[in-house]
């Protein structure tokens, strides 16, 4: 019988964790795992004495770290420093408190954003600090690097397990479909729905040109499993489909009006800001160890986005 395993998911009813869940049910629940999704509502990670009480009520033997303060593009050139701040904490309680109580195994989501802003493409797992991040986002992404250097001074200095993922851009069912705190996926599929009901045109922000890997989140929550269960490096791995499926911000959105039957006008803004043109990730390392994982192709998994917001669109996060 193999042993125990007490899972502590963090930021877990949200996208990713959702997807986590929902991997699980699609695969059914291993008998050895205990599963606890927490959210902001059962403690505060940017207290201390609040994370530790939350470890001492749930003593976890592993913990998937998502938790974090994020938001989309405008949000971000706003508060830099906050990003910086409020993650900075979160991410050193997690990881110091885990280490206290003897938890075997954390793995903690990184994000693309923390890779420089000139750099080569594709990026890869060994790029992570060979120069400053892009500008827009630099508070959010220095708190996201600095797990990794934590995660290597926790093993060097106390032999601890504590790893990463970078996945690329994800969306699905439980997303943030706010305009100004979401990404992009999501608001695309918010405005083409509001677009559709008010009989108004869509308005694409941007040129359209930037290019985008987008993992569903069913397919992040797989992967998650797998790096929670088998993946025994320190060093991150990037949870990515492969650079020939990267698309376009005008071919996402043009999916997204596919799904949604949306036949009014549609109308770039090239006054709003593009962000970064693209940041193109290599899966190779995610492939040396999975050459045969099937990702949902994008047309299927925007489908069932845009068909979960239109059932769910009360409930959604605006």
């Amino acid at each position: 019988m193999s042993e125990h395993k007490v899972i502590l998911v963090t930021g877990g009813t949200g996208l990713v964790g959702k997807g986590i869940e929902a991997a699980i049910e699609q695969e059914g629940k291993r008998p050895n795992e205990e599963w606890h999704f927490v959210s902001s509502k059962d403690a505060d990670l940017t207290d201390r004495n609040a994370t530790e009480a939350l470890f001492e009520r749930i003593k976890p033997t592993h913990v998937i770290h998502l938790a974090a303060m994020v938001g989309g593009l405008f949000r971000n050139l706003k508060y830099n420093l906050d990003f910086f701040r409020i993650n900075s904490k979160i991410n050193d309680n997690v990881l110091s408190i885990s280490h206290e109580y003897d938890v075997q195994k954390v793995v903690s989501c990184l994000s693309t954003c923390i890779f420089p802003d000139k750099t080569t493409y594709p990026i890869d797992e060994t790029m992570v600090h060979n120069g400053a991040p892009h500008d827009s986002n630099f508070g959010y992404s220095f708190a996201k690097r600095m797990i990794d250097v934590q995660n290597k001074g926790y093993h060097v200095q106390h032999g601890r397990k504590f790893t990463s993922v970078i996945p690329t851009n994800v969306y699905g069912p439980h997303d943030n479909f706010n305009l100004e705190d979401g990404h992009v996926l999501p608001g695309l599929i918010r405005k083409v729905y509001e677009a559709k009901e008010n009989n108004t045109p869509f308005v694409i922000w941007g040129t359209g040109s930037p290019r985008r890997q987008f993992i569903y989140s069913l397919d992040l929550g797989r992967l998650f499993l797998w790096v929670l269960r088998e993946y025994e490096e320190v060093s991150p791995i990037i949870l990515s489909v492969g650079e020939e499926d990267e698309v376009s911000i005008k071919e996402a959105a043009d999916l997204v009006v596919e799904a949604m039957d949306f036949t009014g006008e549609v109308i770039q803004d090239t006054t709003k800001s593009d962000g970064q043109f693209k940041k193109t990730a290599s899966n190779a390392k995610l492939r040396s160890y999975l050459p045969d994982f099937k990702f949902t192709p994008i047309r299927q998994a925007i489908k069932e986005t845009c068909d979960w917001y239109v059932a769910n669109r009360d409930a959604a996060r605006h």
